[in-house]
């Protein structure tokens, strides 16, 4: 890949401005825009904006701030631990589609606008992100107190990007930009396929009242447990434990891997089964009503509530059951220091459970549905990971943009 010069990144913006956050209400002389979060980034550049907050800001000073295609969108104070500040998000035209009006981004953001007389602003995008994933840009992080923040007018001022002709610039972001908009259309197919089996069982308890029987009539319901932190040997076994966190990071309820493991002997210590794959994890500690279906043997902290029907059959049933009522079992949570559903109070909830051919026919439905939703974004997983593997090998040169093209196709 022949470099034809190096500038600064400041010198290949026409414009970059922070962000802001503007008030919760309307007023006059304000006007309503969704404002993206660096939060937000992950889920807005696949088109979904179902938690992109709306605010209203001075209609004096927001039309220098207003969105267009193309933008790039940088994080400049927040993180977290092991996910340092500098994140980026691109405007694409799929986000565009998606907004409901005008929009900006946090104050905790800024966005860049680039000349496109020299450089891509795809290409941008990609190196931006190839210098995330490598952690080089943690050099510009700082911490004085419990905010970390992007150092970004010294980043802008000494950091060269590297610039190949604009052609291959296209031709790198379009290779890049291929897997992205698979990933996003596999991840709408998940939410429609789920959606409709939302429906379904929507439609399936129409005239169904609850019956006698509780959560604890048709289904084991138990609980999880931690091993010993100070015993090295119950971790990094080949157990799956999960904790919330596995579950609310999830894109759809199907938990194929856990990020802690544990031994079996730290398993033997815990008070958690190993449950089989098919068992309804909900979250019942200050995150109440995050759901999984374990995919894989899965051991569980404390802040879980598992079900495992009596009947496999009815397992879809179950699990549409409790996503219906979350707002029910959080208002019988109850802690000081956060919330909690205990098992004993989910126990005695009673179900609805209609008559044995209309919940046969649902989860006739349900199971291609969940399969289809579960597919796509275990397809989701394999091409962010090639994408992942490609940037800094097209970034440093090392693979022809066509070798790549051939991957690519490969994989979709």
């Amino acid at each position: 890949m022949k470099i034809e010069d190096s500038p600064l990144l400041q010198d290949l913006l026409l414009t970059t401005k922070d962000g802001d956050w503007g008030k919760g209400d309307p007023e006059d002389g304000l006007l309503k825009y969704q404002v993206i979060r660096a939060t937000d980034f992950s889920a807005a550049s696949l088109g979904n904006m179902g938690n992109v907050p709306t605010r209203y800001l001075p209609a004096h000073t927001v039309s220098r701030r207003t969105l267009q295609e193309n933008d790039i969108l940088i994080e400049t104070a927040g993180g977290s631990p092991g996910r340092p500040t500098g994140r980026t998000m691109l405007v694409t035209d799929r986000v565009m589609a998606a907004l409901s009006g005008p929009a900006t981004c946090a104050s905790f953001a800024r966005f860049l606008r680039v000349d496109g007389s020299r450089i891509d602003a795809r290409y941008l995008y990609w190196f931006l992100q190839a210098m995330y994933q490598s952690g080089e840009i943690e050099q510009y992080q700082v911490q004085h107190t419990g905010v970390a923040r992007f150092q970004y007018t010294a980043f802008a001022a000494t950091q060269k990007i590297s610039l190949p002709a604009l052609g291959q610039q296209r031709a790198i972001a379009e290779v890049l930009g291929a897997l992205d908009d698979k990933i996003a259309a596999n991840t709408k197919l998940a939410a429609t396929s789920l959606d409709l089996a939302k429906t379904l069982f929507h439609q399936s308890i129409l005239a169904v009242d609850f019956s006698d029987k509780t959560f604890a009539d048709v289904a084991k319901v138990s609980g999880g447990g931690t091993p010993s932190t100070k015993v090295p040997e119950y971790w990094g076994g080949d157990t799956n434990w999960a904790t919330p966190t596995d579950v609310t990071a999830l894109r759809g309820p199907y938990l194929e891997a856990t990020s802690r493991p544990i031994t079996v002997d730290g398993l033997s210590t815990c008070s958690s089964d190993l449950f089989q794959p098919g068992a309804i994890l909900m979250t019942s500690r200050a995150t109440i009503g995050a759901f999984a279906i374990a995919q894989v043997p899965t051991a569980v902290n404390q802040g879980f509530i598992v079900v495992e029907p009596n009947e496999p059959g009815m397992r879809y049933w179950l699990f549409h059951e409790m996503l219906s009522r979350v707002d029910e079992f959080i208002s019988l949570a109850n802690g000081a220091t956060f919330l909690e559903l205990s098992r004993g109070n989910f126990k005695k909830f009673k179900v609805r459970l209609a008559n044995s051919e209309t919940m046969r026919a649902f989860e006739t439905k349900a199971i291609p549905l969940h399969a289809a939703a579960r597919n796509a974004l275990k397809e989701n997983s394999m091409l962010a990971a090639t994408r992942d593997a490609l940037l800094p090998q097209l970034m440093s040169g090392k693979l022809r943009v066509k070798d790549a093209e051939s991957l690519v196709s490969e994989a979709i």
